[in-house]
């Protein structure tokens, strides 16, 4: 299972990768893998606004449907629309071709408060 170490990680089980003052966001390997097959990927609007721990969108699966929660709260300013027609993406690419949403962050302190990789690691396998 890939957990990159430059990567941050929420509990919920997104990842940030910082680019300045904004951060690409996705979800695991590890949370693609819990999930099975992804067939549907519900993602905000460009200027839309989300709020750290509040859902921003869902995955759905031939399992279950699956919030996303937002790592860090700021403006959403790029959306990966290739998920609407590629879901599986997020199966086979969780890291590269698979991140959702690009989002200027309000707060740049809120990416100080996810996981390392180490942590995030540590923390999955808990369970």
């Amino acid at each position: 299972m890939s957990i990159p170490k430059e990567l941050r990680y929420s509990e919920e089980h997104e990842w940030v990768k910082v680019e300045g003052e904004q951060v690409r966001v996705g979800i695991t390997d590890f949370a693609q893998h819990e999930l099975g097959d992804i067939v549907f990927v519900e993602l905000p609007e460009v200027g839309d606004t989300v709020t750290v721990n509040e859902p921003f969108g869902s995955v759905e699966s031939v399992k279950t449907v699956s919030e996303l929660y937002a790592p860090v709260s700021g403006k959403v300013v790029a959306v990966n629309e290739e998920l609407s027609d590629s879901p599986e993406f997020v199966n086979e690419s969780p890291y590269e071709k698979a991140w959702m949403i690009v989002v200027e962050l309000s707060d740049a302190s809120e990416v100080e408060n996810l996981m390392t990789a180490e942590k995030y690691e540590a923390m999955i396998n808990e369970d």
